[in-house]
């Protein structure tokens, strides 16, 4: 897993991934969750934050 925080925060925070073509794109929280931002590839606005293995 990552071992300092920088790299949490580049790999983990703002990206989010479409629910339906699986693309991922790097967006503010705030916006997503306001229904502003929808997917590049099917313009879905169904986006969930990327998964911490």
């Amino acid at each position: 897993m990552v071992k300092f925080p920088e790299a949490n925060v580049r790999l983990f925070q703002g990206i989010f991934v479409c629910r339906n073509c699986k693309a991922k794109m790097r967006a503010p929280i705030r916006k997503v969750l306001a229904g502003k931002i929808s997917c590049r590839k099917c313009k879905s606005k169904a986006l969930r934050p990327v998964r911490k293995k």
